[in-house]
């Protein structure tokens, strides 16, 4: 049985490639959560990376494509729309 991830390592993860990934057009955030597979919420530790709307991959070029793991973590393309703060 495969070893659960923690919490602390995908904030490692997510610390040491944060400026790469938000870097990326599209990416408006990063966070550390529970992966959504399939539209139903699974009990896998990943690395949420927010976009602001979802492109299938034919349409990215190489170097837009969030990986599916980072250093055997798991990523979490989520769409959040326009992310705005409030003033």
């Amino acid at each position: 049985m495969e070893e659960p991830i923690s919490v602390e390592r995908v904030k490692e993860i997510k610390a040491k490639y944060e400026q790469e990934l938000l870097s990326k057009p599209n990416v408006v955030g990063l966070g550390v959560g529970y992966r959504e597979v399939g539209g139903q919420m699974t009990d896998q530790v990943g690395l949420i990376v927010m976009v602001r709307r979802k492109v299938p991959l034919d349409q990215l070029a190489p170097q837009e494509v969030i990986p599916a793991q980072i250093e055997g973590i798991p990523t979490d393309v989520r769409e959040v729309g326009e992310v705005r703060a409030l003033s």
